[in-house]
């Protein structure tokens, strides 16, 4: 989880489990260098908020620790992106965690779920009608964030605090039944605990664990299968119906499960009973199609079943638009004068934040000077780029016919490849490629998030400018939250 010279994000609410977790890492600290950041989110909710926070701040002054505080109006929010306050919540406090970690150049974000929280998880995906992904719980590491608490149950987080004589904050929503997990916290696992079996809280997270191994190979055999089955075409995949048929049954479904998933812009609509039908188009005989979620259409012609996806694009949070997002004279652009960079439109700090409104997507820029040895981000969403190669004005738009990149060949000399064979090579899926924003200068691609930069504008020992790019819309979520999701 942790290296010497981390650099690290915690979401402390003042809660026992997060006060716990900045105590172990502060611990940790003495042990292995380590520059900690705490995070308090205010939600705007509860009447002690504020005092929650003074309580936060205090122990970051006492033991060392940068504090960083957002304010937020979730309920408001909430009825806003039209999902619950929990959720809302949620997607607050991890954007407000990222936005600290580049910040302060942190490597990892740590959370304080601990094996009651893993607990439930499983519990509530079972209930929802999950499979074996879901099932398998909470993840210690994911995507760069940590979770040093997962193997503590909450009873032996709240003994060490006692034994510490630290003192943490009561949330009163955690007291109450509003919310799922809070019911499955206060009635089924005491209940199960006192009535079936003791220590179910430990048997359960080792079953998470052994689901998780073998939700790992089955991906892995998914993988393989889809080489065999499954070719892309412009507007979907299509599958050779004898290839499929050979594959085990529960491949079958994954195979499915992920290609539809993929087409989708969500995951939520997408179920067992989507899966079902597709099977069943394997299994007829002569030339049919069904009508799917978003805008897909599956469709059997001649020993082959095409699976397709109408043009669609995603707002944040899963609120979908029907339109077209494919072909130039389609696409959305923005135009970034390379003055606009520096100029009057750039905050204080020399940033500039770009929105494209047809997709709701935001980018950050920054040009500051470069100096030799510092370290060049490794994050899929941010990027660094030699500013003095720019020599263009810069857009954000969708793909383009004779887009490319430069990449290095064999013998390390640069050449271009185009857009399209790159994404082809990736494995991006094709209902995907054109809804993937790319920063261009002209036709030469500088960046696509999420996958690479252009060879050309990376820094090298003669870059004295930096433009730091960053998506951070795009940025994967904690995952914790979407239950019943993914069924196989």
């Amino acid at each position: 989880m942790l290296e010497p010279y981390d650099k690290v994000v915690l979401g402390v609410s003042g809660g026992a489990d997060s006060v716990c977790l900045l105590f172990v890492l502060l611990e940790y600290a003495r042990e292995i260098p380590l520059e900690l950041s705490v995070v308090h989110v205010n939600h705007g909710i509860r009447q002690e908020a504020e005092q929650d926070a003074a309580f936060v701040r205090e122990l970051c002054d006492k033991h060392g620790p940068a504090y960083f505080q957002e304010n937020a109006d979730v309920a408001a929010l909430a009825k806003e992106w039209h999902m619950s306050e929990e959720e809302a919540g949620r997607i607050v406090r991890y954007r407000a965690f990222e936005r600290v970690a580049k910040e302060t150049g942190a490597t990892k974000i740590a959370v304080a779920h601990n094996s009651n929280d893993n607990a439930e998880t499983l519990l509530f995906h079972l209930f929802r009608g999950s499979g074996i992904r879901g099932l398998g719980g909470i993840r210690p590491v994911r995507e760069g964030i940590i979770r040093p608490l997962l193997c503590l149950e909450r009873k032996e987080i709240e003994a060490f605090l006692q034994e510490l004589g630290v003192a943490y904050c009561e949330d009163r929503t955690n007291s109450g039944d509003d919310y799922t997990r809070n019911r499955i916290r206060h009635h089924i696992l005491p209940y199960a605990e006192a009535q079936v079996s003791g220590g179910v809280v430990a048997s359960m997270g080792r079953t998470a664990r052994i689901l998780r191994e073998t939700e790992d190979y089955l991906e892995r055999q998914t993988h393989g299968a889809l080489k065999h089955c499954v070719a892309e075409t412009d507007t979907g995949y299509c599958l050779e119906t004898e290839a499929f048929r050979k594959e085990d049954p529960v491949l079958q479904k994954r195979m499915l499960n992920q290609l539809l998933t993929e087409l989708a812009p969500g995951k939520k609509d997408i179920s067992y009973v989507h899966v079902q039908d597709m099977l069943r188009l394997f299994d007829s005989e002569g030339n049919r199609s069904i009508d799917l979620p978003f805008g897909i259409r599956a469709r059997r012609e001649y020993g082959r079943v095409f699976l397709e996806r109408a043009a669609v694009w995603q707002e944040p949070f899963g609120q979908v638009k029907r339109g077209s997002v494919t072909g130039e004279k389609s696409g959305f652009c923005v135009e970034i004068g390379l003055d606009t960079l520096k100029g009057p439109m750039a905050d204080e700090e020399g940033s500039l934040t770009i929105t494209v409104p047809e997709t709701g997507l935001c980018m950050n820029f920054k040009v500051f000077s470069y100096k030799k040895g510092m370290k060049v981000p490794q994050n899929e969403y941010t990027k660094w780029l030699d500013y003095d190669r720019i020599d263009k004005s810069l857009s954000i738009r969708s793909r383009r016919e004779g887009d490319y990149l430069s990449i290095r060949d064999g013998e390390g000399r640069l050449c271009h490849k185009s857009l399209k064979k790159y994404m082809v090579a990736a494995k991006i899926p094709a209902g995907l490629r054109s809804r993937i924003p790319v920063l261009a200068m002209e036709e030469h691609v500088l960046w696509l998030p999420g996958y690479r930069i252009s060879e050309y504008f990376k820094i090298t020992d003669n870059t004295e400018h930096v433009l730091q790019v960053q998506c951070p819309e795009m940025e994967e979520d904690d995952g914790k939250t979407s239950c019943g999701s993914t069924y196989f």
